[in-house]
């Protein structure tokens, strides 16, 4: 079973140490993943948080979900599997289309 939950609505200033403690209160605590701005380093206000059972995740979700942690009411709930995107489309076909139309000489104004 998924023993990892999601926690929501942090205050940036919030830190791993800070819900490592929190949560430790609902039982073992194996990992935090802060969740941060690729560019800036920045807390983007989530976070992830493995305990070590099953029971302590649904624990940690009864006693901290709607609590307040550094001012802010929080959200914690079970962790959702990650959604897998399809690679992004390749733009060779409309390029390629681009391409012939030079080739051809489509400019209206000279057909006339």
């Amino acid at each position: 079973m998924n023993s990892k939950i999601y926690i929501g609505n942090l205050s940036y200033n919030t830190t791993e140490y800070d819900l490592r403690t929190l949560f430790s209160q609902a039982g073992t605590v194996v990992s935090v993943t802060m969740i941060k701005d690729r560019d800036t380093g920045r807390s983007k206000g989530f976070a992830f948080i493995e305990m070590g059972a099953q029971s302590e995740a649904e624990q940690a979700i009864k006693m901290f979900n709607g609590t307040s942690l550094a001012d802010r009411q929080i959200r914690v709930d079970l962790a959702q599997p990650r959604k897998e995107f399809p690679p992004p489309r390749s733009r060779d076909r409309f390029d390629q289309g681009r391409r012939d139309r030079r080739r051809r000489g489509s400019n209206r104004s000279s057909r006339y």
